[in-house]
């Protein structure tokens, strides 16, 4: 390095105050986290050099070289990292074996996520406490509660994170936030170390994005992912009642000592825990009198769109508010207050009787599993990209409820041969189109098998993009397609 003065000891302390100037950090990718981290690292002085394979991004590009960034598109543009890099900023997406993140690692070059790339801009003089929200399904519904809770407490508030806004973004907001409501994903969290939230919560655990941790032992290491963001907790870890696995992850964390464990049931809780007492939301655990006595905090008629999921999302959400000092009123404050975003079991439409429900943001078989636990008799609109995981569990548990099925998207013939083993006798369409507006189609094919009393369910089970630039375009593609249905 010569006279620079980064070393891997420094980038080990680095934070918003350190001498970003002597450093030259690669930014892997230029999607919304890759352009949120080069606006971070631009506001900290830091020479940048931003790659991508992908061309789509040349505004973003155009305007990042204007502020002196250096930015490489194109095929081949991350296959060498560049000479005398001190630190690389990647995108979630980015798996360890991409060959920059191995030469990375070869050179003993340090690698982080945007996400504890914003937790270092914060330290040590701007800190804003994080209520972090992880788990294979109801992280952005649970992290919707707790925003709205907290803003209801009259916090300055955001949420942040996975849930589509950069925490980099609110940061360098001129808002002075009370507190951040964080959604993590599993790959956000794989590249985080030295982040200490305030609280923490991992929902549930279920296979999921197999195919990022491809390869033997790959769901162990999701989970191990999972359970990163309850390391260094200086207040409360909150877990699952019903999955002890996430309980577990509690027991094993390294927590700043006098952190608690804090249950969250939709049963009735035992001490140190919130649950549902007569239809009511009850607290537990931050209550001086725990031992005998609870606090209502919410009406459980409160959760829109009520679902048992959705229940559960809300006493998580609520623990977390608690956590955070938020009084018993607000809880029911921010539920009622609540608008969540669409695709989440989400009805567009009824006529003749049938329901039409739009739960495009099910892209795993556990989201879908929630999903139809609400309804009687269906026809499931199912597929799209699988990533490594099984749909026996789901059929099986559901096949009395299935009044037929259509089949879509790049791994339509793994989930038909599913239907065919654990429900042979339910009629099942298989779509070979693989253009968006086959849609059509698939609800024409689904309204001629539904009758009267039978919800039709977009719930795939699949994320979406062999097909749709994301779910919520799938979404959107099914409830236009219903409305002309209805209409002939």
């Amino acid at each position: 390095m010569g006279d620079r003065t980064v070393t891997k000891e420094w980038m080990t302390t680095a934070n918003r105050l350190s001498d970003w100037g002597s450093a030259h950090v690669v930014v892997a990718g230029l999607g919304v986290s890759g352009f949120a981290a080069a606006d971070g690292l631009m506001s900290l002085g830091a020479k940048i050099t931003v790659l991508d394979e992908s061309e789509a991004y040349a505004d973003k590009a155009t305007l990042l070289e204007r502020l002196d960034v250096t930015v490489r598109l194109g095929k081949g543009a991350t296959a060498e990292l560049p000479p005398g890099t001190d630190l690389v900023v990647t995108s979630p997406g980015w798996r360890p074996t991409a060959p920059l993140l191995r030469q990375a690692a070869a050179q003993n070059i340090p690698v982080w996520g945007e996400t504890e790339l914003a937790w270092r801009m914060m330290q040590p003089d701007r800190v804003i406490p994080w209520l972090g929200i992880t788990g294979t399904n109801g992280k952005t519904t649970t992290t919707q509660m707790l925003e709205s809770m907290l803003i209801a407490d009259g916090k300055k508030a955001a949420a942040v994170g996975n849930i589509g806004r950069p925490i980099i973004e609110a940061i360098l907001d001129d808002v002075d936030y009370d507190v951040f409501a964080v959604e993590l994903s599993s790959f956000q969290l794989h590249w985080m170390n030295n982040v200490n939230l305030h609280s923490a919560v991992v929902l549930n655990l279920h296979q999921d994005h197999l195919e990022w941790y491809a390869g033997e032992g790959a769901k162990d290491r999701y989970f191990a992912d999972k359970a990163k963001i309850y390391q260094g907790v200086t207040h409360s870890c909150v877990y699952n009642v019903a999955e002890p696995a996430t309980e577990k992850m509690v027991e094993e964390a390294d927590v700043v000592e006098g952190a608690r464990a804090i249950g969250f049931t939709t049963g009735i809780p035992a001490i140190s825990m919130l649950g549902v007492v007569d239809d009511l939301i009850v607290d537990r655990a931050f209550v001086p009198q725990r031992r005998d006595s609870a606090l209502e905090l919410a009406k459980v008629s409160d959760v829109q769109p009520f679902a048992p999921h959705n229940v559960a999302n809300a006493v998580a959400a609520a623990a977390l508010a608690r956590s955070y000092g938020v009084a018993a009123k607000s809880v029911a404050a921010g539920l009622q207050r609540l608008q969540l975003a669409g695709h989440r079991i989400q009805q567009v439409a009824e006529s003749d009787g049938i329901a039409w429900v739009d739960d495009s943001k099910a892209t795993n078989p556990h989201a879908a599993d929630s999903a139809m636990q609400a309804y009687d008799s269906f026809v499931w609109i199912a597929g799209g990209q699988a990533k490594g995981t099984t749909f026996d569990d789901l059929i099986e548990r559901h096949r009395d409820k299935l009044r037929g099925a259509v089949v879509i998207g790049v791994d339509r013939e793994q989930i038909a041969e599913t239907l065919a083993r654990h429900a042979p006798d339910v009629p099942v369409t298989v779509l070979e189109n693989n253009h968006t507006e086959v849609m059509d189609e698939v609800v024409a094919l689904a309204g001629a098998m539904a009758r009267p009393g039978d919800t039709v369910l977009l719930s795939p089970g699949c994320a979406s993009l062999d097909m749709w630039d994301g779910y919520a375009a799938r979404g959107d593609s099914f409830a236009e397609a219903v409305k002309k249905y209805l209409a002939r």
